[in-house]
């Protein structure tokens, strides 16, 4: 059995023409549609404290952006749950963000734990996403992905002082944590 991948050009024609639902909780990774898992009142109050933190840790040194798409090459988009962006004048109106403007990704996981692990923090790394947050819930566990490579990250850690975590490309902010659970 063959499979057809999609394009995101035609990810976007299937959601124009409303073959996709417009309220669809689904991405595009490596060519294939996957169904996004409901957010929880856990998870999506993680996610606004997370867009608190780094609204005020970042100012205009980055745009927090937070569950919206991002482009990695022709056929990903996926939506991780905060994207620290590189500034852009248009807030990125004209397109969606590209692995190049990405300064950190944030994935929340509590009954995604799996999918975020195994399938996106690797599609991250294949695409050079320097570094990656994953916020296991469940375990109540912080992991830091860095050093990005075509076969995932080469660092993996877990901080012990989650009271200030520092970005790799945002060194001069600290971002506590500690409160997250």
């Amino acid at each position: 059995m063959r499979r057809h991948r999609l394009s995101v050009t035609d990810y976007h024609r299937m959601a124009k023409a409303e073959i996709i639902a417009r309220d669809a909780r689904v991405e595009l990774i490596d060519g294939e549609i996957f169904e996004m898992t409901p957010i929880g009142s856990d998870h999506a109050g993680i996610v606004k404290r997370l867009i608190r933190l780094f609204s005020m840790a970042v100012g205009e040194q980055a745009i927090v952006s937070a569950q919206d798409p991002i482009v990695l090459g022709t056929d990903s988009e996926p939506e991780p749950d905060i994207a620290l962006l590189a500034p852009r004048d248009d807030f990125y109106t004209d397109t969606h963000p590209g692995a190049d403007e990405i300064l950190l990704l944030v994935e929340v996981s509590n009954t995604s734990l799996h999918y975020d692990k195994n399938i996106k923090v690797p599609l991250y790394a294949r695409y050079g996403i320097p570094e990656v947050w994953l916020i296991d819930i469940e375990n109540r566990e912080i992991w830091v992905f860095q050093a990005p490579s075509h076969d995932g990250y080469n660092r993996q850690s877990m901080p012990v002082d989650i009271c200030s975590v520092v970005p790799l490309k945002l060194t001069d902010i600290s971002i506590d944590l500690s409160k997250l659970f």
